[in-house]
C-alpha cells in the first residue's frame, strides 16, 4: 500500500497514525531518560543546571515550548513540529535529572515499569474500546484543576497523608486522561474523512505524542511518589 492510499484510507490511516504516535512517544521518553541520566552523572552540570537562574530559564523554556507546540502546531511545518517535540523532551530531561538524586535507581525502575504497564493498558483501551469516552473530558479537567489546587495547598501544610492521597488521585486521573487522549487521536483522524495531507498527518501524530507524553510523565511521577511513601512506611 503506497503512502497516498494510506492517507485516503481512514482505518488504515488510524493504524499507522497510532503506530507513529507511539514511536514519537518512545523516542521522546528515551531522549528524556538519556539527557536526565547523562546530566545526573556530572556534578558540575548538575550545579549549573540547578542554579537559580538556569532553572528559571529551563522551566520558562519548557512552558513556552509546550504552549507553542500545543497551540500553533497547525501553522508549523511538519519538520518543525517534530523538532519542537523532541526539544521539549530534552528540556524535560534536564529538569528530571534531579530525580536521580532524590530517588534510588531501583525505585525509579520499578516506577517506570509500573507506569508503563498502567499507561499501555489505558492507551490500548482508549484506542480500541467502543465505549464513548469523549464525555469524560469535562470531569477529567475538573479533577485536574482540583488536583493542582490540592497540591498547592499541601505545599503549605506538608501533610504526608495528603501527599499520599494526591499521588493516588494523580495516577487515577492521568490514567483516565491517557484513555481520553488516545481516543481523541482516533476521533481526530476520523474527522479528516477520506483524505489528510502528509503534513497534517505528521502534525497530528506529534500532537498525539505530546498529549500521551505528558500523560505518561505524570503517571510516572505520581507512581514514583507512591513508591517513596511505601519505602518510608
Amino acid at each position: 500500500m503506497n503512502n497516498t492510499s494510506v492517507l485516503q484510507d481512514v482505518q488504515g490511516r488510524e493504524n499507522t497514525l497510532l503506530r507513529n504516535v507511539y514511536l514519537y512517544l518512545i523516542g521522546g521518553l528515551a531522549l528524556t531518560a538519556l539527557v536526565s541520566y547523562a546530566i545526573s552523572l556530572s556534578p558540575k552540570l548538575m550545579g549549573v543546571v540547578f542554579s537559580p537562574v538556569a532553572m528559571i530559564i529551563v522551566v520558562i523554556a519548557q512552558f513556552a515550548v509546550v504552549m507553542v507546540l500545543s497551540g500553533r502546531t497547525e501553522s508549523m511545518k511538519a519538520g518543525t513540529a517534530v523538532l519542537t517535540f523532541f526539544l521539549y523532551a530534552i528540556l524535560t530531561g534536564v529538569t528530571f535529572s534531579i530525580l536521580f538524586l532524590a530517588y534510588a535507581p531501583e525505585a525509579m525502575a520499578k516506577a517506570f515499569i509500573s507506569s508503563a504497564s498502567v499507561f499501555a493498558g489505558a492507551s490500548i483501551y482508549g484506542a480500541f474500546s467502543r465505549k464513548n469516552v469523549r464525555s469524560w473530558g469535562r470531569y477529567l479537567f475538573m479533577g485536574l484543576f482540583g488536583l493542582v489546587i490540592a497540591t498547592m495547598i499541601n505545599m503549605f501544610f506538608f501533610s504526608s497523608m495528603m501527599d499520599l492521597l494526591i499521588s493516588m488521585v494523580g495516577v487515577v486521573l492521568f490514567t483516565g486522561l491517557t484513555i481520553w487522549d488516545t481516543n481523541k487521536i482516533v476521533a481526530m483522524n476520523r474527522e479528516y474523512g477520506g483524505y489528510i495531507s502528509q503534513a497534517d498527518y505528521t502534525k497530528l501524530g506529534i500532537l498525539g505524542a505530546l498529549d500521551l507524553y505528558l500523560d505518561f510523565i505524570n503517571i510516572f511521577l505520581y507512581v514514583l511518589r507512591l513508591f517513596a511513601h511505601g519505602n518510608r512506611d
